[in-house]
């Protein structure tokens, strides 16, 4: 699996969010209850819902945040190198910084936790690094 990035913007249409998140100075991941390995907030848009309200509502739901700033960072593609369609893993990239968590609702995630880096154990290890890199670039998230 290949991971592209470009400006925000740039893809026009979009059928994932990620949310990088920050959270008393470490990274905050969160674990599906399915899996014993780590990812960052994120999902489907759901129909009607533009990428913020997405990338909100995810942040809520997958880390129980209720008090952030949050801020696109880029978009970005990922999949096989043989498939033509910008569509298929397109997705906007999101920064938050979180200042206060409440419980996590119901949902597929287990728990959330602390990184000062990232850990070995990704549940995307072809997507997730190459967009912390992007956000180190750009300051956005500093460790």
């Amino acid at each position: 699996m290949i991971c592209k990035i470009y400006e925000t913007g740039f893809l026009k249409e979009y059928k994932f969010v990620v949310v990088l998140s920050k959270y008393q100075g470490k990274l905050l991941l969160s674990r599906h209850k399915q899996r014993t390995t780590w990812e960052t907030q994120g999902g489907h848009l759901e129909a009607g819902e533009t990428p913020l309200e997405a990338a909100k509502r995810e942040l809520y739901e997958e880390s129980g945040a209720i008090e952030y700033d949050i801020a696109p960072l880029c978009d970005y593609w990922a999949g096989e190198p043989a498939k033509t369609s910008k569509i298929d893993g397109s997705g906007m990239v999101f920064v938050a910084d979180i200042y206060k968590l409440g419980t996590i609702p119901q949902s597929e995630m287990a728990e959330v936790c602390s990184f000062e880096k990232l850990p070995e154990n990704l549940t995307y290890p072809d997507i997730v690094p190459v967009l912390y890199a992007r956000a180190q670039r750009e300051q956005k998230i500093i460790y």
